[in-house]
């Protein structure tokens, strides 16, 4: 069940450093039968001047040796070869030192003792990285697009900083977790990582946890057997498997349900994926990890939504991305990217672009824009479809919640007594969806108060499942924290 052949294996250099004879001795033995070829040391400053002499595509090394660490052997291998894979082992498998080996660069670590089985699974998932990076290597110019010129667009310190952070780390296999509000573009920076990766030949796999209930995201995530279920009439890969070389990108990560997580874990920790309803591992992946949320992930790991273990090893390195109010030098640049966008797709070969006037650009920073990047992408959208060629856009041509559309009519007031009619200027369904909606938004924010933020507090206050309830903040617009600043209801 291995990823690689014996024949690729046969290709791949090892270095293997540890000063306790009886496990470097019987590691050689194993990789060596598995068709690696294996150099050893049993020191660390003889590992780094041997690293010096050559290349390794692996390197095996205790974290914890008397001259020269794991840690500064590893800072040497990355230093004289950056694709080197470095996979550390240690006696004593802290969180704290496994985190900090992580994001110095290590591919993995191997919590001593291990057993035979292990050790091939962990180096084969390394073999197969290797693979997946000759394949998708440049072969002349233009192979491999790395241009930034499909990067997410924005020149505020904030997010420049956020996107110089994810251009470092898509070079590595580091798992990547991206906290930021809904609609704030999480899934385009994992986008943007995965296309610079060394698995970018390999798919972007995106999976919503949030949007599954618990047991169709288990099958979904980890495949199924023929007869698992009810209507499991075959057997079914899962977005693991169809990962395999790629990467998995999790999205919404704390409202997975924390027996998914476990398994989770289990694959994240040995690459072996059992399918719903067998009783055998059904295969072994190499998947790169990237999670998000749009909630604090610290919050939820203390209200045990979830697993701490599962926290620390997809956040291996953290990216903040701000909201879209926090970075307004950026609405007029994205606003104009999404004007030439939707032109050219519902306008076709029209070249005659509608022009943004000031007004415009000055209603567009002043509006909030609660829904993010996401909101203003659609608002152009809806623009879009209703401008005229060459048209100068005026600020009453932007669909704000203000006005009714691009006419830019007041809305009529939610009473039925108001001077000028109230709701009988409305038709029945009309009125009836947007009050409904004005009571839908007034009462989750005076719910999230009442609850001081707890959602899991809030949700029970509520009657609902937490998934619910970020499902209709969400649609609202809705923000934990900026409901509990006063700008949310």
């Amino acid at each position: 069940m291995s990823l690689v052949t014996g024949e690729f294996r046969a290709t791949l250099s090892v270095l293997l450093v540890d000063d306790e004879r009886t496990l470097r001795e019987s590691c050689k033995s194993i990789l060596t039968g598995l068709g690696y070829r294996v150099d050893v040391a049993s020191r660390g400053d003889e590992g780094v001047k041997m690293l010096k002499r050559r290349a390794y595509d692996i390197v095996l090394t205790d974290l914890y040796m008397q001259d020269v660490s794991g840690m500064e052997l590893l800072e040497a291998a990355l230093e004289t070869r950056p694709e080197t894979i470095v996979i550390v082992m240690t006696g004593n498998p802290s969180v704290k030192s496994n985190v900090e080996a992580l994001r110095a660069g290590a591919w993995d670590y191997l919590p001593k003792p291990f057993s035979a089985t292990h050790l091939e699974i962990v180096v084969g998932r390394a073999s197969h990285t290797v693979l997946v990076a000759r394949e998708s290597a440049p072969r002349g110019e233009g192979a491999a697009a790395t241009s930034d010129e499909d990067a997410p667009l924005g020149v505020s310190r904030g997010f420049v900083k956020c996107l110089e952070l994810a251009r470092k780390v898509a070079t590595t296999d580091a798992s990547v977790f991206i906290t930021g509000e809904t609609g704030s573009g999480k899934e385009m920076i994992a986008q943007y990582i995965h296309a610079r990766s060394r698995r970018r030949a390999r798919s972007l796999v995106a999976v919503n946890c949030a949007a599954l209930p618990e047991g169709l995201l288990e099958s979904e995530m980890f495949g199924h057997v023929k007869g698992a279920f009810t209507g499991a009439v075959r057997d079914k890969a899962g977005l693991l498997e169809s990962a395999n070389g790629g990467t998995l990108f999790l999205d919404e990560l704390t409202e997975m349900p924390t027996s998914v997580q476990a398994k989770l874990l289990r694959v994240i920790q040995d690459g072996v994926v059992r399918r719903v309803g067998s009783n055998s591992t059904s295969s072994v992946v190499n998947v790169r990890f990237i999670a998000a949320s749009n909630r604090d992930a610290d919050e939820a790991v203390r209200d045990g939504t979830l697993r701490e273990d599962l926290y620390y090893r997809l956040r291996v390195v953290p990216i903040i991305l701000p909201s879209l109010r926090e970075r307004p030098e950026d609405i007029p640049l994205l606003a104009q990217h999404f004007l030439r966008t939707y032109w050219r797709q519902h306008r076709g070969g029209e070249t005659r672009i509608p022009v943004l006037t000031e007004e415009a650009r000055a209603a567009l920073l002043a509006y909030a824009w609660p829904g993010n990047v996401r909101e203003l992408q659609n608002a152009i959208e809806h623009m879009v479809v209703l401008l005229e060629p060459g048209q100068q856009v005026g600020a009453s041509d932007i669909p704000l919640p203000e006005t009714d559309g691009p006419t830019g009519s007041s809305k009529k007031a939610a009473s039925a007594d108001g001077e000028d009619g109230g709701l009988i200027q409305e038709s029945y369904h009309v009125a009836r969806d947007r009050v409904i909606a004005q009571f839908e938004r007034s009462y989750l924010a005076e719910l999230v108060r009442a609850a001081d933020g707890n959602m899991s507090r809030a949700a029970r206050l509520a009657g609902v499942d937490r998934t619910t309830l970020y499902r209709l903040m969400e649609r609202h617009g809705l923000e934990r924290d900026s409901v509990l600043g006063g700008t949310g209801g």
